[in-house]
């Protein structure tokens, strides 16, 4: 499975440079709202240590690390649900997306202007919030009165639908997202197919300074995603709880969200170098690995996601699943007849693996299990799958 990323925010607050730096890709960077248009979209590779370790061992032709898409959406102003700007079209491209990635400027610079005319980094992540609720109450408002007119006509049993959305329009109605509402993961399924933007959940990126980007980050999604209920958000105006970052962390931590500090200038000049200048570079910024690394991580971990590993001579490659997935399952994504002819996985530390050279020494120190139809795959499981059709 694939992991799609929406890159949102205010015009000028560093999308597209962040975007560039992440993918390579080379969308248009400019002073003045509006430099992207079409939305762009670039495939990363996501860094594994793991995966570079055993392709060390094993020599394959191919090495095949998991992937993470970005896509680059038009910088969204007041007004944006009803056409201003460059109009809901854009909030659309959004809702193709698992996630939302926020950009918030957190950065003083007099020579890239702000949209807002000052640095105020919870007035826009309320503008933004804003544009993904109205966009959301046209859907949610036909959907109620076509489940209400159905249960009255008794076409359809109330199945619990009806209270959770009743509920969901009336957050939006309050200004609350639907994120915060503290849906469970069944309510969310009811309201699945409406592909609410203000359900998905969101990575807030801080795109700060040099100076500001070896902060540490915070936040833990509950594992539903349902976010929190009734914490206030903190009140207006940067100075209000410290610095433009503090605040960027103090309404992740009022939703039980992620945040991340960004220096997207940082993770630009990266780009221009090669690893190991890469890695002198990071360190002297107090950084342990780049940005991608750091959101993609998050992100999988917001979302459920973990990877395991196959290692062989004809291939390395990582393998996206959602946590809590059993050995069929896992089998199935690398093809449906290994679910369907599934008889064992034989699986390994990739440590042990990396240790001992391989498959055949790791079998013969006993370090390698046998697991059945009820394992529940662990994020780094390096696996040979058996099977017959």
């Amino acid at each position: 499975m694939s992991l799609s990323i929406g890159i949102v925010g205010l015009p000028n607050v560093g999308k597209s440079t962040l975007f560039n730096a992440l993918t390579e890709a080379g969308a248009l960077v400019a002073n003045y709202p509006f430099a992207t248009i079409d939305p762009n979209t670039g495939v990363v590779e996501v860094p594994d240590p793991r995966l570079t370790a055993l392709a060390e061992v094993f020599k394959p032709p191919r090495t095949i690390p998991a992937t993470v898409t970005f896509v680059d959406i038009a910088g969204l102003v007041k007004g944006a649900s009803e056409g201003e700007g460059l109009g809901n079209k854009f909030l659309g491209h959004i809702r193709e997306c698992d996630a939302i990635a926020m950009v918030v400027r957190c950065f003083e610079d007099d020579n890239v202007t702000h949209v807002g005319g000052r640095l105020d980094p919870r007035s826009d992540i309320e503008t933004v919030d804003v544009e993904l609720m109205l966009a959301d109450m046209e859907g949610v408002q036909r959907r109620l009165e076509r489940t209400r007119k159905a249960v009255e006509q008794k076409r359809e049993k109330d199945t619990g639908e009806l209270g959770v959305l009743e509920r969901v329009q009336a957050g939006l109605d309050a200004g609350v997202p639907a994120r915060r509402l503290g849906l469970t993961g069944e309510e969310r399924e009811l309201v699945r197919e409406l592909n609410l933007l203000s359900l998905k959940p969101v990575i807030y990126i801080a795109n700060v300074s040099e100076a500001d980007a070896g902060r540490d980050s915070g936040g833990a999604h509950p594992p539903d995603g349902s976010g929190s209920v009734g914490t206030p958000l903190p009140p207006h105006g940067s100075g209000s709880v410290g610095t433009p970052v503090d605040v960027v962390a103090a309404i992740a931590a009022a939703e039980g969200g992620r945040w991340l500090p960004i220096s997207a200038k940082i993770e630009s000049e990266l780009r221009e170098l090669g690893p190991e200048e890469a890695a002198e570079y990071l360190a002297e910024m107090g950084l342990k690995e780049s940005g991608l690394g750091r959101l993609a991580r998050e992100a999988f971990e917001m979302l459920g996601l973990i990877t395991f590993l196959t290692a062989g001579e004809k291939e390395c490659r990582a393998w996206t699943i959602r946590r809590g997935t059993r050995a069929p399952q896992a089998a199935g994504v690398i093809h449906t007849d290994f679910e369907r002819g599934f008889i064992k996985a034989e699986v390994a530390d990739w440590r042990d693996l990396v240790e001992l050279r391989g498959w055949a020494a790791a079998r013969a120190a006993a370090k390698v299990r046998i697991e059945g139809k009820d394992y529940v795959f662990q994020d780094g499981d390096t696996v040979v799958f058996r099977f017959n059709v």
